[in-house]
């Protein structure tokens, strides 16, 4: 056998096995026990999602959002369901985003799964954006990417001193999606361009800076979900006083100032640009530490997902989250593509 054929047999055998693999994959994820990626059960007056993937960080499949999806239209139209709260499994993360390598790992087998799982998460962002139930996601641990999609739209989103949220797309050749464009240029001046740009991770009791609604011990979760499953035909007024009163017990570093709130001035006039050129040069002109440090981390980021990002907030802001999902997808497939 020649060298050229070695080399077509080789070929053939790794597409051969990245296909196993992507199968592997998609097998794996159509069991539907009780063991499996995520758990949908109704307990007391609430429909419960567990993301069950804990030695992963309970990353999202698309198996687990098909299997979600469905449920939450039919617990929202449910009357005997009051609630909707959303967590994850394993005490180390809510969720740390789309489980991207079995969408690579697609890809390079020539299995275009890409454009339908994108499609159908931002489909389940709208439905958490649009739903009538009150939806309760308990931000505890990691909450990365597409996480923040399956928290940040809902009504109340509790965090936990364990906490950790960013939306790291820009490092990755992407872009802050699952309704980035939305929520981001809503924050405080331009704290949302800020966190885009350059994936500043908020950690603890900084996430109730405009992400959670609440912030609570993460000893009292156990307690504070009790507590909602115990509501009597709950109205939204009765779950947020349930969770405002978890709240306000919460003594973990309660007279603690936001950890940015001493760079506000200069991440409002810095990221104040309308293109990254100019953010670039005014973090330059700035020439603190806190800018120089930023400026570093810039750098180090797709050129292109960091123009991308910034059209892509400065187009959200006047968008409705619909509106912003539909633009979302249309980049995704661009940039996957």
């Amino acid at each position: 056998m020649g060298q050229r054929e070695v080399w077509r047999f080789m070929s053939r055998f790794n597409a051969f096995k990245r296909t196993n693999i992507v199968l592997h994959h998609l097998r794996m994820s159509k069991h539907t026990d009780a063991t499996e990626d995520v758990l949908l059960e109704k307990k007391g007056c609430a429909g419960v999602i567990t993301l069950n993937r804990p030695k992963l960080l309970n990353t999202l499949t698309l198996n687990m959002i098909r299997q979600i999806y469905p449920q939450l239209k039919k617990w929202e139209q449910d009357p005997e369901t009051f609630l909707i709260i959303i967590k994850g499994a394993g005490g180390k993360a809510f969720c740390a985003g789309g489980d991207i390598r079995v969408i690579s790992e697609a890809e390079k087998a020539n299995q275009k799964i890409a454009p339908v799982f994108f499609r159908e998460e931002y489909i389940l962002n709208n439905a958490i954006g649009s739903c009538q139930k009150p939806y309760v996601a308990l931000l505890h641990g990691i909450t990365m990417g597409g996480g923040v999609g399956l928290s940040v739209h809902g009504q109340f989103r509790v965090a936990t001193e364990k906490c950790v949220f960013a939306m790291p797309e820009t490092a990755i050749g992407l872009f802050p999606d699952v309704g980035g464009g939305y929520f981001l240029p809503r924050l405080q001046g331009k704290l949302g361009y800020f966190l885009a740009l350059t994936g500043f991770r908020l950690k603890g009791r900084d996430v109730y800076k405009g992400i959670a609604t609440h912030f609570v011990d993460s000893e009292k979760l156990g307690m504070l979900e009790e507590d909602l499953l115990a509501l009597k035909s709950p109205s939204k007024e009765d779950v947020a006083a349930v969770l405002e009163n978890y709240h306000t017990e919460c003594k973990i570093d309660r007279d603690k100032s936001f950890t940015l709130e001493e760079h506000m001035d200069k991440i409002n006039s810095c990221f104040s640009a309308n293109t990254v050129e100019q953010i670039i040069e005014n973090l330059q002109q700035d020439g603190s530490s806190f800018a120089l440090e930023q400026l570093k981390v810039i750098n180090k980021m797709s050129p292109t997902s960091l123009k991308i990002t910034l059209r892509q907030l400065m187009e959200g802001s006047s968008k409705t989250l619909q509106e912003v999902l539909t633009m979302e997808y249309r980049l995704s497939q661009a940039c996957v593509f």
